[in-house]
């Protein structure tokens, strides 16, 4: 290997080879035992996605609440219900949504050059301030602004998580703990609906503020734990802050002097190298284009198609479960009892994806798991085509219980795998703007999805029910297609396709 030059010194590139060949041959336990203080804080910094996932959840759930429908809705005579509109639905969720990209793009800016701890902060603080609109919100109106304004402190959320633990952990833990984000979500996502449940037979309006209100437990104790984070070694090189970096090394890891010496030498090496290809094309400092430029634009392809692909799989179909199991014919009660089903089952798939992503390459996972997602749609939506919506028929029932399987399988496959494949596969240099760049594509891809998704249920619009699954089906077709001729790893066999959950 010849010596790198960088601006602020020369390599060790014999340390740096040592750092590399020991990252790569250490065992998950020793890894665990040895880098336990890094396992700590990307955990505490991922612990934010809970109540990003609690939040993001609460207002589609809501759109099934008899006192939410009263309070933001109006009364529709043709179904003798009160409803949102589909365009106050399509409202209410692109709203957030707009907040998640602003949020995700500041955090791209602001974590490349301030670092993710003090980005993170900031962001915790906003919330706090934000969730008074929507605590108060006297219409739907302010409902909207607040979700907007909440939405952009979730998307420096989103996109931190990942980053800092991709650069904290070794290669070993890596790809354990950027699934973890995706258990998180899961987590949130299920103490939404578990309050929701438990407030659904409430009349009063305090059945949707308390759950607004509850938000507010996250951000102060959070803030004052990762008040205390170490920042990302990996961002202080970037920054020529080596003294810095070391530190960081200490705390995050158990290491001799010379294993700190040599992971800095590694990082230095990197970073090096990675600019002396952004000097050759002319960047004299890194920005989004040159995640669209050579070897990056297949990077940045796949981290942005695969996360895009979590959403055109069926995502926000399945996540509006509980609207869609009461337009399905279930009672308003048993429809939040199983909404509560479903996001355990995607607690335990994500816990389950850990064991399957040991004995399964990403690739194999990714296209497996939109193909069998894409095979659940289509089954849901020839039930729905085929029977007529009774309260709590046996077939509403059915299709109450095979989106229970598309949870368990998309838990299970693309939605933790992804945070794995986007968090491993972006540049060292130019990871935030990646996973900025990524988020943002799924965010608009969300954008679309929330539009079209309460237009296709909701009986005051469209009127699809559960004929709306074979839209999404096709769309997860589309992502199992593109995952197996695009997403590297060697190529699998059909049968791997749905075999590979026995191995």
């Amino acid at each position: 290997m010849e010596v790198a030059r960088e601006i602020g010194g020369w390599h060790d590139t014999t340390g740096a080879r040592q750092a590399w060949v020991a990252e790569k041959e250490i065992g998950l336990w020793e890894a665990i035992k040895t880098n336990r203080r890094a396992v700590f804080w990307s955990v505490m910094i991922s612990m934010s996605l809970i109540m990003e996932g609690y939040d993001t959840a609460l207002v589609t759930s809501f759109f099934a609440y008899p006192t939410f429908q009263r309070k933001y809705g109006e009364y529709f005579p043709s179904i003798q219900q009160y409803q949102l509109s589909g365009a106050w639905q399509a409202g209410l969720s692109d709203a957030q949504v707009v907040g998640l990209i602003i949020g995700g793009l500041i955090n791209g800016w602001s974590s490349s050059r301030f670092g993710y701890k003090p980005t993170m902060l900031v962001a915790l603080l906003a919330l706090n301030a934000t969730l008074f609109t929507t605590f108060f919100a006297p219409s739907a109106g302010v409902l909207l602004a607040g979700q907007l304004l909440n939405g952009i402190p979730w998307g420096v959320f989103a996109t931190v998580a990942p980053a800092y633990a991709s650069e904290v952990l070794p290669l070993a833990l890596r790809g354990y703990l950027t699934v973890f984000c995706n258990l998180c979500w899961a987590t949130g996502q299920l103490i939404a609906n578990g309050v929701l449940q438990g407030l659904v037979t409430n009349p009063t309006e305090w059945s949707y503020r308390i759950p607004f209100g509850l938000q507010w437990i996250w951000p102060l104790p959070l803030s004052a734990i990762l008040f205390f984070a170490p920042e990302s070694p990996w961002f202080l090189v970037r920054r020529a802050r080596y003294a810095d970096a070391q530190a960081a090394l200490r705390r995050l890891a158990d290491r001799s002097d010379d294993q700190v010496q040599a992971a800095l030498a590694q990082m230095r090496c990197t970073v090096a190298r990675e600019t002396e290809d952004a000097r050759k094309r002319g960047d004299a400092e890194s920005s989004y284009l040159d995640c669209l430029r050579g070897a990056d634009r297949r990077r940045t392809e796949i981290c942005c198609v695969a996360w895009a692909g979590q959403m055109l799989s069926g995502a926000i179909f399945a996540y509006s479960a509980t609207y869609f199991f009461a337009q399905a014919g279930l009672a308003v009660a048993d429809a939040y009892k199983i909404g509560v089903a479903t996001n355990a089952l995607s607690f335990l798939g994500t816990v389950l994806s850990w064991f399957l992503m040991a004995r399964a390459g990403r690739r194999v996972i990714y296209v497996s798991g939109a193909a069998a997602l894409a095979l659940v749609l289509l089954v849901i939506g020839i039930v729905s085509a085929t029977t007529e919506t009774v309260t709590n028929s046996p077939e509403a029932w059915a299709q109450a219980a095979l989106l229970l399987v598309w949870h368990l399988v998309y838990s299970l496959t693309l939605g933790p795998v992804t945070y794995a494949v986007v968090a491993e596969t972006s540049a060292v240099r130019l990871r935030a703007r990646t996973v900025v760049l990524a988020r943002c594509v799924y965010n608009v891809t969300l954008i679309v999805a929330a539009v079209l998704g309460p237009y296709m249920i909701n009986p005051s619009e469209w009127n699809w029910q559960g004929r709306a699954a074979f839209f999404w089906c096709g769309g997860a077709t589309l992502t199992a297609v593109w995952a197996y001729f695009r997403l590297p790893e060697a190529k699998v066999s059909f049968s791997s396709l749905f075999l590979f959950f026995f191995l």
